[in-house]
């Protein structure tokens, strides 16, 4: 599995949307031999990242329609994020087949609109609070792709888009929220091997 960036807000273990956004944006990744995994390979790779994900779907079993749906929403929030990383480049995994504009937009409007939801207020600790739940009961498929296109809606259209960056050190193919201006890589492994990267290669062009 990929590190872990957290889980939702409401529905979820008390994190951010951005958290489960870039968590989805991130079953891809780099292999560690050159190439780009997939932690969304197989049905029962997407049954274990809902369950450590959403709460509400802690029974959630995925089959092969579950997962063909799942992926095809991440290509659209992989998309979206290609634009809002510009005039920057996207991450190299998708850069050349990237789902067009219009269709990730309206891919993400429509699963969001799946389920629709009510706020419920939960009063069982010391301070009330309110969560979003289905207004009905509904597939957990529908409550999933709802809960992911709603986290990305809130994502994209809120403050944190703007921190969003793709890590370009060698073989990342990682997205990222920048936490301080000076930040240019996604973890410090991969600024560890940007640096050497650059120094072999002003190496490289000395030696010309």
């Amino acid at each position: 599995m990929p590190e872990s960036m957290g889980v939702p807000q409401g529905a979820v273990r008390g994190a951010t949307d951005a958290q489960l956004v870039l968590d989805l944006a991130l079953t891809i990744r780099h292999d560690g031999h050159g190439g780009v995994a997939d932690d969304l390979a197989e049905p029962a790779g997407l049954t274990v990242w809902v369950r450590e994900r959403i709460a509400t779907l802690d029974l959630f079993a995925a089959d092969a329609d579950a997962l063909a749906a799942v992926r095809e929403l991440r290509a659209a929030v992989r998309a979206l994020f290609a634009k809002a990383v510009r005039p920057g480049e996207p991450s190299p995994a998708d850069a050349r087949s990237l789902m067009p504009e219009s269709e990730a937009v309206a891919r993400l409007n429509g699963a969001a609109a799946l389920v629709p939801v009510v706020p419920v207020l939960d009063w069982s600790g010391a301070e009330p609070v309110t969560a979003l739940r289905p207004a009905a009961p509904a597939d957990p498929l529908d409550v999933l792709l709802a809960e992911l296109a709603r986290a990305a809606v809130a994502f994209l259209a809120g403050p944190d888009r703007a921190k969003l960056r793709a890590c370009h050190a060698p073989r990342c193919v990682r997205y990222f929220l920048k936490g301080h201006p000076r930040q240019e890589w996604c973890k410090p492994s991969c600024g560890n091997r940007a640096r050497v990267a650059r120094h072999h290669e002003r190496h490289r062009e000395d030696s010309l």
